[in-house]
């Protein structure tokens, strides 16, 4: 049966993300690594994802074809063995926005995934933006942009635990609707990637 989780019919012009959830061991590893840190702003532990997707507009038409599409796309992927290790800056170092961790392993396949998302998502008439995928888990948004490359370097340190990502997420991002004014995420729906086609979302 397909799941809906949390939608409701009636909301326009959503903001959405598709995205890998790092299970919690992983994230407890890096938020034990960026703890002695403190003193730099970093994205709560909570808010961690890779983004495979970003949709800023969707309508409320295109949500159960969304929903629907992302479901079949990731049925054909199998799950995937990934790694936090490294880390870089958007767009750079030297004029950082946003510091992110680096993901490793099963890359090619992660880029796959990516595409069959961003095409089901495209199909469903929730355009997502046109950047090109750059498989990262960001941990730190800057007020402005700011030389970083000391923290770069610091985070080029970090390698994290394996884990095998099974599912991907369908999440809705209510801005400033979060604690002090951060985001709040809400997740609309999963589905697993199993490697064959299937059009059911998990409960």
């Amino acid at each position: 049966m397909t799941a809906r989780l949390f939608w409701e019919s009636g909301a326009m012009g959503q903001r959405m993300f598709v995205a890998l959830m790092p299970p919690a061991p992983v994230r407890e590893d890096l938020a034990a690594f960026l703890e002695p840190r403190a003193e730099h702003p970093w994205i709560a532990e909570e808010q961690w994802h890779i983004t495979l997707a970003f949709m800023a507009d969707v309508p409320d038409r295109a949500v159960d074809e969304l929903i629907d599409g992302l479901a079949s796309a990731a049925a054909r992927r199998t799950p995937l063995n990934l790694q936090l290790a490294g880390a870089g800056a958007f767009p750079d170092p030297w004029s950082a926005k946003v510091l992110w961790m680096d993901v490793r392993g099963d890359v090619e396949e992660l880029e796959r995934l990516a595409t069959n998302v961003r095409n089901s998502a495209q199909h469903a008439g929730a355009d997502p933006d046109g950047r090109a995928f750059r498989p990262h888990l960001s941990v730190s948004h800057l007020r402005r942009v700011q030389e970083q490359t000391r923290w770069v370097r610091v985070l080029d340190t970090y390698s994290g635990p394996t884990w095998t990502a099974s599912e991907i997420c369908l999440v809705e991002s209510h801005l400033g609707s979060g604690p002090h004014g951060r985001p709040r995420h809400e997740i609309v729906a999963t589905a697993p990637l199993i490697g064959r086609e299937s059009d059911a979302f998990a409960e």
